[in-house]
């Protein structure tokens, strides 16, 4: 009987458990996965484990956190396993001396239809640019990330008030099961992969997804409303939106705006004015409307509704905010 193909899982959040769960379930031989170091967290600065690691760890499954991936001792752990197979999901980015090393080759889970959206943060620049469809692709990894060949794809409607956390957890789930569906046409050696270079002279302009810094997640209220509206539900929940509430007094307070919604109100009034009833409603305009604000958060404290926020926070219309 032919033995099994030996896998190498390669990943760190919860995006990626997803997937190495799933071929865990389905029975394929996961050699080790490779995760990052454990990390300090909280006031403690407690170290704590990888989502990845403590699930491998429940299915005792061999962990490997290299500091760096060009480490000689880490290199030969991996050539001693012998593995036939990498797959890599939300990781960081490989040196080919790593994703060169399987015989049958190294592929990612990648969460937009590539070639479009090549980047850091896909699901998040898919909403903040109005889109109403992104998708995954599995690829074979190359020298310039995310550009390798591709496997397969799979496409999911964005829904018009979704949140990047909400489309976070659909595409995590529909993932896995594409990660699955491209171990398995790998190992059967039955598959036929697409050049992205052809699919990018058919796309036209691609969109790219870089990394999300703080400066990117300050809102402009004298934006569009859709704009205003799209950038907050795609940075919610992480890293999120945030502007400022200031005083007639001067003093200002950072807050996160996680939700909105659009108003049919005609106020005519001028752009980044907040309005407010003191109770139950909080609303900014923008360049072409209002957004009713129903969900945010005061630096160190929690993320509240509306009218809770109202409750603990004197806030009037006489207020700036931006």
């Amino acid at each position: 009987m032919k033995e099994a193909p030996r896998i190498i899982f390669l990943g760190t959040p919860d995006f990626a458990v997803a997937s190495l769960e799933m071929l865990v379930q389905q029975g394929f031989d996961i050699a080790a996965v490779v995760t990052v170091p454990d990390q300090p967290s909280g006031r403690g600065q407690v170290l704590q484990s990888s989502p990845v690691k403590k699930y491998a760890e429940s299915q005792g499954i061999r962990v490997l956190q290299p500091e760096k991936l060009k480490n000689p001792e880490f290199l030969q752990t991996l050539q001693d396993i012998n593995a036939d197979l990498f797959i890599v999901v939300a990781f960081r980015m490989l040196p080919e001396s790593v994703w060169k090393m399987p015989r049958l080759g190294t592929f990612n889970l990648h969460a937009s239809l590539l070639p479009q959206y090549r980047g850091a943060a896909p699901i998040n620049h898919a909403i903040i640019n109005g889109e109403t469809e992104t998708g995954l692709t599995t690829f074979f990894l190359k020298h310039e990330i995310d550009t390798g060949e591709i496997i397969f794809q799979v496409r999911l409607p964005v829904f018009p008030e979704e949140t990047a956390g909400e489309l976070h957890d659909r595409l995590m789930i529909a993932g896995a099961e594409l990660v699955v569906k491209t171990t398995r046409a790998i190992i059967e050696g039955n598959l036929i992969t697409t050049e992205q270079r052809k699919l990018a002279e058919l796309s036209g302009q691609l969109k790219t997804a870089p990394k999300i810094f703080r400066e990117n997640c300050k809102i402009d209220w004298n934006r569009p409303t859709d704009e205003v509206f799209n950038l907050i539900r795609g940075l919610c929940p992480y890293p999120a939106a945030f502007t400022s509430f200031t005083s007639p007094a001067g003093e200002s307070y950072l807050v996160k705006i996680y939700k909105v919604s659009k108003s049919d109100a005609e106020r005519g009034l001028a752009p980044s004015t907040l309005v407010t009833d003191g109770k139950s409603t909080l609303s900014v305009t923008t360049a072409n409307g209002i957004l009713d604000i129903r969900e945010l958060q005061l630096a160190g404290k929690k993320v509240m509704k509306t009218d809770e926020f109202l409750r603990g926070f004197r806030i009037n219309s006489d207020w700036k905010v931006g």
